[in-house]
């Protein structure tokens, strides 16, 4: 069977674009010839700077031939209706029609459509076109004189050659003819950009791969990124040191090249100085290298790694100095901005009206930025003010949230009126991604407690679900306090997420309160501390709160259910037992999740299983006769007990429920499982010796009044006829 071979070559595309690129041309390439009749055995992407490349094996040469009846109206039909079918079927009579029969509904006409099938190479010439106008890159251009012109070509770089071959491995293959705004398919492609510039012919993927290799490029990314990281460490360890490494950089770096090169660069020790982060981020962000350090040290040493795309004739020594030379323009503007956050602010004066505000000592630099970062009115978000009044609330909320942490509430405070402070220096002006990071260091500089300055850090955790936790208690603290305020924050001003758009984070920020509070096993009522909250948000805002607005605070826990529910499933609880335990007011989710452990592990056993049968048995009759208005006595009355099975179930039902709700108040949901799986043989024998439905009304009242302590005794720990099984 024949393969396929596509190329798309074009000036440098961006390296964060290319791994999805190849992908979507893959898929929209198999899909088009899927959905046009073909098949394909396998099919493989690849990508480097200056094109996206596609194998596909095994296609089939051409199309099956296609026989559809499409049914049509009565005979006697209005004249409208008949033509309407006749243009669908593209038919130009009724002469042209079949005439089929139908005992209840008459005679109707049928046409008989035919599609002979298509050659493979007719297909791809016909769908590669509008694949490749509309390719979806994120923000195409339009290039040369042709740009001018209406409905003209646009790529994400100016697109060069294109590659089209298709054959069997043993046969001659051919072009497939196809343009676009002048491009002709071909079979001629081109090497690397200086060192083989010139053309290549090529015929199938085997021979093409093979003279790119020639030519100075290397094709499969995973390859390249695997020559750079191995190269990367020989180097280092050439030298007695070790690399740093960082997957996101081998991705961008191995999209940046098509020749990887690896070489070794320095810069002065003096700049080791520098707090290891802004050195790593400030190579990372300006020259794309990567940071070496001693062999199983902390600390960085003065050599970087780089990358370059040219095997240079002088072993690279002036890609060195040049990349070198940037390095320590950047390092130099890094320690600028290192020194001058440790130093004062040119305006004390203004800050003092702040500083009283948050208990600030304009001695302190740090102190000094945290009230410029208020007296400057930084917006947070328009809807909900400036980041000032944002540390005063997320202050509040810590209020509320120390003592059941556990947490020291005077370093609390500090760490929170810190916490966002760095976000003035000039260290996170440059690199966003070191608040916290900075805020720890600078907060370690002027002295302060350790769990405060490390709070200052970790309050920002987790950032997702593999993130790490904060670990000490004020870390815990200031970082539920600061993700509570968020997503109150928003929920008051109706900016919550719709859809898959969540432009705030804050499902992620619900996951973190979620993961705090069940990873470190912490007890905390949400809905008085939403309510109390939203309502200051509320007065701040100067928003009017009527009867409807409340219905925000339950909106939101409902919103920490969900994302409790993906977490519970995530960790293997099944969904129906983390719905037959989660009422829509409970707020304390550590309990839930206790709640639904417990349950677990009582319904996979055995007397689980049968009194979950049982259970569901009794409040599936309850809840019928409910429905149908049958009378249920109030209470039971032992006096109108029948048999032996009644007064067994009636004993068992009173010990097994005060059992049960005493472990429930003490919390210890596994005994209260344990009381209730007494009832299983009780309940077992009631069935097998009672008919509910007694002849007797009161009879009948009774016993139905018997299932319902049954439906009491275990809702005290879950609703048993949630659960499936």
């Amino acid at each position: 069977m024949p393969d396929l071979l596509l190329e798309l070559r074009s000036e440098e595309i961006p390296a964060r674009l290319q791994r999805k690129a190849a992908g979507d041309l893959k898929k929209l390439v198999t899909d088009a010839l899927v959905e046009a009749g073909l098949s394909y055995e396998g099919a493989r992407e690849y990508w480097t700077p200056r094109r996206l490349t596609l194998d596909i094996r095994g296609l089939t040469a051409r199309s099956a031939d296609v026989r559809e009846e499409k049914k049509g109206p009565r005979t006697d039909a209005n004249e409208k209706a008949i033509e309407g079918f006749l243009r669908g079927a593209g038919l130009s009579s009724v002469s042209e029609a079949q005439i089929q029969s139908d005992l209840k509904k008459g005679d109707f006409y049928i046409a008989i459509i035919s599609k002979p099938g298509r050659a493979a190479e007719e297909i791809i010439s016909d769908v590669m076109p509008g694949i490749i106008r509309d390719f979806p890159w994120p923000k195409p251009m339009r290039w040369g004189a042709a740009s001018a012109q209406p409905g003209s070509l646009r790529w994400v770089r100016p697109l060069q050659s294109i590659v089209c071959t298709f054959g069997t491995e043993h046969e001659e293959t051919v072009v497939i003819p196809f343009s676009i705004d002048g491009i002709v398919a071909s079979n001629v492609t081109y090497g690397h950009r200086f060192h083989a510039p010139g053309a290549i012919t090529v015929k199938r993927f085997g021979d093409y791969i093979a003279n790119l290799e020639k030519a100075k490029v290397i094709l499969d990314g995973e390859r390249r990124k695997d020559i750079i990281l191995h190269d990367a460490r020989d180097v280092a360890f050439a030298n007695g040191l070790e690399l740093v490494e960082d997957e996101g950089l081998l991705e961008e770096v191995s999209g940046l090249v098509e020749l990887p090169q690896v070489l070794l660069g320095s810069f002065e020790e003096d700049y080791l100085s520098i707090p290891a982060e802004i050195i790593r981020l400030t190579i990372k962000t300006n020259q794309k290298c990567f940071v070496t350090r001693p062999v199983g040290g902390d600390t960085l040493s003065n050599k970087f790694i780089l990358v370059s795309n040219i095997e240079a004739s002088d072993g690279g020594k002036e890609i060195i100095h040049g990349n070198g030379k940037v390095v320590r323009a950047r390092l130099s503007d890094a320690l600028h901005f290192w020194k001058r956050d440790q130093g004062d602010l040119p305006d004390l004066e203004t800050l003092e009206a702040s500083a009283k505000k948050f208990d600030l000592d304009l001695k302190k630099p740090l102190d000094q930025r945290m009230a410029k970062l208020d007296a400057l009115d930084v917006t947070f978000h328009a809807k909900l003010g400036t980041q000032g009044e944002r540390v005063e609330r997320i202050r509040a909320m810590a209020a509320k949230v120390a003592f059941p942490v556990g947490a020291d509430y005077k370093l609390v405070d500090r760490a929170v009126v810190l916490a966002k402070a760095d976000l003035r220096t000039e260290a996170v002006g440059e690199f966003p991604e070191l608040q916290g990071v900075m805020g720890r260091k600078y907060a370690a500089l002027q002295g302060e407690d350790a769990v405060v300055a490390t709070a200052i850090e970790e309050h920002y955790k987790p950032q997702g679900p593999s993130d790490q936790l904060p670990q000490d208690k004020v870390a815990i603290t200031v970082a539920l306090a600061d993700k509570l305020d968020t997503l109150i924050g928003f929920w008051a001003v109706d900016e919550k997420p719709t859809g898959s758009k969540d432009p705030f984070a804050l499902r992620r920020a619900a996951l973190g309160v979620i993961r705090i509070l069940l990873e470190r096993r912490v007890r905390l009522t949400l809905l008085p501390r939403i309510t109390s909250h939203m309502g200051r948000i509320d007065t701040d805002i100067g928003k009017t709160v009527d009867d409807n607005d409340l219905s925000r605070q339950f909106d939101l826990l409902s919103f920490f259910h969900d994302r409790l529910k993906v977490y519970l499933r995530d960790q293997g609880a099944r969904y129906d037992l983390i719905d037959s335990v989660l009422t829509p007011e409970a707020d304390d989710l550590l309990m839930i999740a206790r709640r639904v452990e417990a349950l677990t592990a009582f319904i996979t056993s055995e007397d689980g299983k049968n009194l979950l049968v049982g259970t569901k048995r009794a409040t599936q009759i309850l809840a019928a006769e409910e429905k149908k208005g049958t009378v249920i006595a109030d209470g039971v009355s032992e006096n109108l007990f029948r048999l032996d099975a009644e007064k067994q179930l009636f004993a068992a039902i009173t010990t097994a429920s005060a059992e049960a709700s005493a472990a429930v108040d003490k919390e210890d949901f596994r005994s209260a499982m344990e009381a209730l799986s007494r009832l299983r043989a009780p309940v077992d024998r009631f069935f097998d010796d009672v008919l509910v439905n007694d002849e007797d009304a009161a009879i009948r009242a009774n016993r139905l009044a018997l299932l319902r302590l049954i439906r009491e005794a275990t809702g005290t720990v879950a609703d048993f006829s949630k659960i499936s099984g």
